[in-house]
């Protein structure tokens, strides 16, 4: 077995001026098979990539998120079923949208409240500015995340909800909700709730909403192609040393590959690792298991045919025919879940081979109509970029023979 021809794609990136570098990880069975350190975390300061490089891991925050949840699910704190309402009356008195393209103020009751469910598998009725069209796109395009969190929760609860709670999924700020409910249930900020009940059993020492001085130093810069296909690097500031006003659940998170193969290898060994337990084999179940109905996976997920094969358990996607899912979205044995960051951060762990896979970037991406068409149309430079990850994935499964 020979992985090194798994790096190709993403050195041809790297050599084209498009990724300053990448950290990836293959463990199976027990042990890491191979670490590429790839490229430069600072270009212009000639740092390289090193294992433990520190990343914005986006939204790979959520599933970290919600297993605090889950943890707190089983000490009877609430039930999945449970109105959130009890814990955040913000959201009582919200409405929704009579037409998802319409006027804020065209707006109908809810038929129920939000549930715990609805939150953890953005069934909410809640978005993203990204993930609805206008005029709501809009409103939540203005909301500011320097704020509180209760500032901020009392803002979103202004706005109206895309669709009825449970009715379908809309990629949202469900899971920065989800972080503030658990924040005031526990009676202590989120970044306390996440060390105790995640981070510190499964020795995440190097995750958290801020990095320490000497963390900083290991952080990986944000850079971004520009309109002549070149990387910027003064997009995005540097790492926190403090933690920020308000810790968002569904994104704030830095970690690096070792942190994060742990978090992995803890769900794909039943909510176990190294001989601690951090979740039930019932929490871990829920989270890995497929909760949409097959009309909601008739709706495109940010456009794509993402459930193709795949469904949505408590914030991981889910492979449920890997067939089907392999033709789009890459090899992955039945039950392979996963949950990525929009930073290019990326992780799959499959049962079926006992297999985790991680593949760490830092590249801003641009969620604009004009990059939309640009990537329609073909454009080379955003193409070779977007192929690094699925070639690494698919040589990394034809040299282990799966």
């Amino acid at each position: 077995m020979n992985l090194d021809g798994n790096q190709a794609s993403i050195r041809e990136a790297i050599d084209a001026g498009l990724l300053a570098g990448a950290v990836t990880m293959v463990w199976q069975d027990g042990k890491v098979l191979q670490v590429n350190e790839l490229g430069h975390r600072d270009v212009h300061a000639g740092l390289p990539m090193q294992r433990d490089t520190i990343f914005r891991i986006a939204s790979m925050t959520k599933p970290v998120t919600v297993a605090a949840a889950m943890s707190m699910v089983e000490e009877g704190a609430f039930a999945l079923t449970d109105p959130v309402t009890r814990w955040l009356p913000e959201l009582a008195d919200v409405r929704v949208l009579a037409d998802p393209s319409g006027p804020l103020d065209a707006t109908v009751p809810l038929r129920r409240p939000i549930t715990f469910d609805d939150l953890m598998t953005h069934r909410s009725g809640l978005a993203y500015a990204f993930s609805v069209g206008q005029p709501l796109s809009r409103a939540y395009g203005a909301l500011r995340f320097r704020q509180d969190q209760d500032q901020w929760l009392a803002d979103v609860a202004k706005l109206p909800l895309a669709h009825q709670p449970g009715e379908r999924l809309t990629y949202s700020h469900s899971t920065d909700v989800l972080g503030i409910a658990l924040s005031r249930i526990a009676g202590q900020p989120l970044a306390d709730v996440l060390a105790q009940r995640v981070l510190g059993p499964l020795g995440m020492s190097d995750t958290g909403f801020a990095v320490s001085q000497e963390g900083r130093r290991r952080t990986a810069t944000m850079y971004q192609i520009d309109e002549t296909g070149t990387l910027r690097d003064d997009v995005m500031g540097p790492a926190p040393v403090t933690l920020p006003t308000f810790c968002t659940g569904g994104a704030g998170l830095w970690s690096t590959a070792d942190d994060y193969l742990a978090f992995a290898r803890m769900l794909l060994a039943g909510g176990t690792l190294d001989g601690v337990r951090v979740l039930s084999e019932e929490s871990v179940r829920l989270m890995r298991t497929d909760r949409l109905t097959p009309e909601q996976k008739t709706f495109p997920f940010l456009g794509m045919p993402f459930w193709r094969g795949r469904g949505f358990g408590l914030n991981l996607s889910v492979v449920t025919e890997p067939a089907q899912s392999r033709q789009l979205y890459g090899p992955g044995g039945l039950g392979t879940f996963s949950w990525p960051g929009a930073y290019g951060t990326w992780w799959q762990a499959d049962p079926s081979a006992d297999l985790v896979m991680l593949y760490l970037i830092q590249n801003l991406p641009d969620l604009s109509s004009d990059a939309a068409a640009a990537a329609v149309a073909g454009n080379t430079s955003l193409a070779k970029l977007q192929a690094a990850q699925p070639r690494f994935v698919r040589r990394t499964y034809q040299a282990l023979d799966l």
